[in-house]
């Protein structure tokens, strides 16, 4: 069985955050460019109205998911934290309870509530009725076969945590490739295969998710992993774990929720705009897709000041925990600087990659993009420094922060528009500032909290 890297509390606090991002940066980008070839390949087969499917499909498929899979993040917290002091038993019975509790939450939550939910939650976001006929299906078929990806997202972030980052890389490898091969055969279909369309992205995400659970479950009986299930383990749930689990994840998880509704209102207002097909469209590319080159990496970084700051902090080193924070977000800003160049130079071929650089809804996509330029900038510092919070164990305080900078700042700018601009009414450069506010002052308030230092006192419980 691999043991802890010690370095991580040891070495370079820098090299310490490279080394743990620069594996999920990647990942993050590989399994990014499925979503491109979906994206791309829908374009072209459906039209604007599947790119406009998946788009708001994914967003309400993550305000689903993001609170079954909120217990990772209270997983990571304890496992960073078990990893630092080192503590192997902790860390191996921590993770095997949150693996139970995903496995129970998708087959009993997810699926049903999801398969039903799904007529009700397109139509809460004004979805077109266009949009919406491709949409239900792809929809459904997410929410139903959900449970490879949280095995996928649980293995990843235990593994992150305890400091192992090139193993999910390879298994995100693996996904990658195996949906990107799905799908090219399902969504356009091949040989005697008929043609899917934009049902056949989901179909051949479930597919490529599931093999990956199955191959991640098995590595985790083997000594091939620094965490490891034996066949002793019992099936029984241990509550003290869970509840140490949502202690941490709950808030998390409220979080995501309230991130994720303001996203659906966002979508919502889109849906309310005389364009709205084209607006979602270049919402759903630009937003979800392009920026996704930002926040693939701020997102990898956040991981990594995670796992840093929480092993430093178990380890009893809390001054290189609280580094962790700022040498993640130096790196996040070189990339946010150079991806925000990109779409302020170039934005008609990266919009071509999807079919959606002329009309209507290649002006509003080159209008976005040129407000996410900076506001990626925001997005990277705001990650990096969420990430450290949570890593240390305080997962409230970027809980109250979302709610302020992604749900009233945000929503708030556009119900003054919707509601008091007279005869102009709502535009799209309206929800895209307020797409930049809503950054901005996250950025802000999560430096300023970290920088308090109250996280210095937070403790965790080890299984008994």
């Amino acid at each position: 069985m691999k043991t802890f890297d010690r370095s991580i509390v040891d070495g370079p606090l820098q090299n310490a955050v490279w080394k743990l991002a620069w594996p999920t940066m990647l990942q993050n980008i590989i399994g990014g460019m499925q979503g491109v070839v979906d994206h791309a390949m829908v374009g072209h087969y459906v039209g604007h109205a599947g790119n406009a499917a998946i788009g708001v499909s994914v967003q309400l498929w993550i305000l689903m998911i993001v609170f079954v899979s909120s217990m990772f993040t209270g997983m990571g917290v304890l496992v960073s934290r078990f990893a630092g002091a080192g503590n192997t038993e902790a860390v191996n019975r921590t993770v095997y309870q949150a693996f139970l509790a995903a496995v129970i939450m998708a087959m009993f939550v997810m699926a049903p509530v999801g398969y039903f939910a799904a007529p009700w939650l397109l139509t809460m976001v004004h979805t077109a009725p266009e949009v919406q006929h491709v949409a239900l299906p792809f929809l459904r078929i997410m929410l139903v076969c959900s449970f490879g990806m949280l095995i996928f997202f649980m293995m990843s972030g235990a593994l992150r945590a305890a400091g192992d980052a090139k193993t999910p890389l390879r298994l995100g490898i693996m996904l990658t490739v195996l949906n990107i091969g799905f799908n090219i055969v399902l969504i356009g279909g091949l040989g005697p295969i008929p043609a899917f369309g934009a049902s056949g992205a989901a179909i051949g995400t479930a597919m490529a998710s599931g093999i990956t659970a199955i191959v991640a479950l098995w590595m985790l009986f083997t000594d091939r992993l620094v965490v490891k299930f034996t066949r002793t383990m019992s099936f029984k749930p241990d509550w003290a774990v869970i509840r140490e689990l949502f202690r941490f994840g709950l808030p998390a998880g409220v979080q995501g929720i309230a991130m994720n509704i303001a996203g659906v209102m966002l979508v919502r207002f889109i849906g309310s705009l005389p364009t709205s097909a084209e607006a979602q469209a270049a919402y759903a590319v630009g937003y979800t897709q392009l920026f996704s080159m930002i926040t693939w990496t701020s997102v990898g970084l956040m991981g990594a000041a995670s796992a840093t700051a929480g092993q430093n902090l178990g380890a009893g080193q809390p001054e290189r925990a609280a580094q962790a924070a700022a040498a993640a977000a130096k790196i996040g800003l070189g990339v946010a600087t150079v991806v925000g160049l990109a779409f302020i130079l170039i934005p008609g071929p990266l919009l071509g990659i999807f079919n959606l650089n002329d009309g209507v809804a290649g002006d509003i996509g080159r209008q976005l993009l040129a407000y996410l330029a900076v506001s990626g900038l925001f997005v990277t510092v705001a990650l990096s420094f969420t990430g450290a919070l949570q890593g240390t164990g305080d997962t409230k305080s970027p809980l109250y922060i979302s709610v302020v900078s992604q749900v009233l700042v945000p929503i708030g700018i556009c119900t003054f528009a919707q509601t008091f601009t007279g005869t102009r009414g709502l535009q799209a450069s309206d929800i895209w500032l307020a797409i930049v506010c809503g950054h901005a002052t996250r950025a802000t308030l999560s430096v300023l909290r970290f920088r308090q230092g109250a996280w210095k006192n937070i403790a965790v419980k080890a299984p008994a």
